[in-house]
C-alpha cells in the first residue's frame, strides 16, 4: 500500500451530514414544519428542485448555506400539488432552512478537531463536490475553509461527479500522484468508484442513502464517523 500524502474531501453529505442524504435531512425538517405530503411527494419535489438549480443561476457564489437552503426549499415547495398561502409558505421555508443549517453546523463541528489535526499531521486537504457555484463562501461561514489548499466544484469547472475527472483535477491540485491521496465521501458511484479508477485510497463514509439498493451495498473500505479516517490513517502507516 502506497503511503497516504494528502486527502481530498466530498462536502455535500460527507461533512455536512454523516453520510446521510440530505433529502433525508431535508425531510426530517419537512416533517418539523409540518408539511402536510407524504415522503414519496417530497421526494418528487426534491428532484425538481435540483434539476432547476442545474438549470438556472439561482445559488450565487455569496450565497451562504442558510441562504441557500431558503432558496432550495422555495423552489422544492413551489412542486407541491397543492399551493399554500404565502404565509404559510414563508413559515415552512423558515423551519425548514433553519432545521437544516443548524444540522449541517453541527456536522461541521464534528468534523472541525478532524480536519485540524489532519492539517496538524502535514497532510494537504482538497475539496471536490458537486456544488451549487457557492461552496467556498460556505466554508468560510461555517469556519472551514481556511483547511483546504483549494476547491474543486462542479459549477465552476463544468463536470460533474461521477466524471472521475473532478478528482483528476483534486490530484492534480495537490500535486501528487493519485496512489498517495486518499478520498473521503458519502457516495460509492459519485465519490469512491471514480476516485478508485484514477487509483486513489477511498473510505466511503456510508449513512442512509438515496435508495434501499444504494444502502444494501458494501464496500471493504467503510466508515460511519468521520472521526475514522484518523483511525484509518493511523492504521495504514
Amino acid at each position: 500500500m502506497s503511503e497516504i500524502k494528502g486527502i481530498i474531501f466530498d462536502y455535500g453529505g460527507t461533512l455536512d451530514s454523516r453520510g446521510v442524504h440530505w433529502s433525508e435531512v431535508l425531510w426530517e425538517g419537512y416533517c418539523l414544519a409540518g408539511v402536510p405530503i407524504d415522503k414519496e411527494t417530497f421526494r418528487a419535489a426534491y428532484v425538481e428542485g435540483e434539476r432547476a438549480l442545474a438549470r438556472e443561476r439561482i445559488i450565487l457564489p455569496q450565497d451562504d448555506f442558510h441562504t441557500l437552503l431558503r432558496k432550495k426549499v422555495a423552489i422544492e415547495l413551489s412542486y407541491l400539488p397543492e399551493k399554500p398561502a404565502e404565509s404559510t409558505r414563508e413559515r415552512w421555508t423558515d423551519v425548514i432552512a433553519h432545521y437544516c443549517d443548524n444540522a449541517a453546523r453541527s456536522c461541521i463541528d464534528e468534523a472541525r478537531p478532524v480536519l485540524d489535526e489532519l492539517q496538524r499531521r502535514g497532510y494537504p486537504l482538497m475539496l471536490v463536490s458537486n456544488f451549487y457555484g457557492n461552496i467556498d463562501e460556505v466554508l468560510r461561514a461555517y469556519g472551514i475553509r481556511e483547511y483546504f489548499k483549494g476547491i474543486i466544484e462542479s459549477a465552476v469547472v463544468g463536470v460533474r461527479k461521477p466524471n472521475p475527472t473532478l478528482f483528476r483535477l483534486g490530484v492534480d491540485a495537490l500535486e501528487l500522484p493519485a496512489e498517495a491521496v486518499l478520498v473521503v465521501g458519502d457516495s460509492l458511484r459519485k465519490d469512491i468508484e471514480p476516485a478508485e479508477q484514477l487509483g486513489c485510497h477511498t473510505l466511503w463514509l456510508k449513512g442512509k442513502g438515496w435508495t434501499a439498493d444504494e444502502d444494501a451495498l458494501t464496500h471493504p473500505h467503510t466508515i460511519t464517523r468521520i472521526t475514522q479516517v484518523l483511525d484509518y490513517l493511523d492504521n495504514n502507516r
